[in-house]
Parts: C-alpha cells; sequence; structure tokens
C-alpha cells in the first residue's frame, strides 16, 4: 500500500502531469497533439513520456484510431488508488465536516428566524 501510493504520488507530484489531468477531466478524450498543443514548451516526445508515466500508473488509457492514440481520464483508476490513502484522513475530515454542518445549520435557522421577523413586521404596517 505504502509503495503504491508513494510512487502514485511521485506521478502526481509533476506539474505538466496534473495539467494533463485536468485537461482530460475537463475536455475528455484527446489525441497526443491537441494535448501538446497546450504545452508549446514541450515537443511532443515529452508529452508522450508523460503520458506512459499515466498510463503505467493506470490513470490514463489509450485507444488507437488510425495513427492517432486517443487518450482518457480512468476516473475509477484514482478512486482505486487514493481510497486507501484517503481513509486513513476521513475521521480528521468527518469531525471538521459535522462542525461546519452544525454552524450552517444554526445559520440557517437564525436566518429564517430574522426572514420570520421582517414578515411579521411588514404585515403589522
Amino acid at each position: 500500500m505504502s509503495g503504491d501510493s508513494d510512487a502514485l504520488f511521485r506521478i502526481l507530484a509533476d506539474p505538466t502531469r496534473r495539467l494533463i489531468l485536468d485537461l482530460l477531466a475537463e475536455r475528455g478524450p484527446l489525441t497526443v497533439g491537441q494535448l501538446a498543443a497546450e504545452f508549446p514548451d514541450l515537443v511532443i516526445s515529452g508529452i508522450s513520456k508523460h503520458l506512459m508515466s499515466l498510463r503505467a500508473a493506470g490513470l490514463v488509457s489509450a485507444t488507437r484510431r488510425g495513427r492517432q492514440q486517443i487518450y482518457q481520464l480512468e476516473s475509477d483508476a484514482f478512486v482505486g488508488a487514493l481510497s486507501p490513502w484517503i481513509a486513513k484522513y476521513e475521521r480528521y475530515w468527518s469531525a471538521a465536516l459535522e462542525r461546519l454542518r452544525v454552524l450552517a445549520e444554526k445559520e440557517h435557522t437564525k436566518d429564517q428566524r430574522m426572514s420570520e421577523k421582517n414578515v411579521r413586521q411588514r404585515r403589522k404596517k
């Protein structure tokens, strides 16, 4: 588990790889050329190397369409790879989210009371 998550985080540590993942998440399947167009300072072979790392990690997949490779995000791979790591910290988030829920409900109740008070005051006029 630790080795898997360490390798995944090393892959995700690269800003170019994260941007590739962002582009695939936002735009859907893209060719290497379409991805390379977003990185004018990199050559296509550099983008291909990043894509190979992402493929090896299972974060993207490729299908051939004619002479082009079409890359797409593998969202299930993210869930499978990150869930065990995230689960270790869930108890911290759960407590914070519960506190946020309580505060939001208090604020909502306060807003409701203010709204009801304003309606009553308008009716009196």
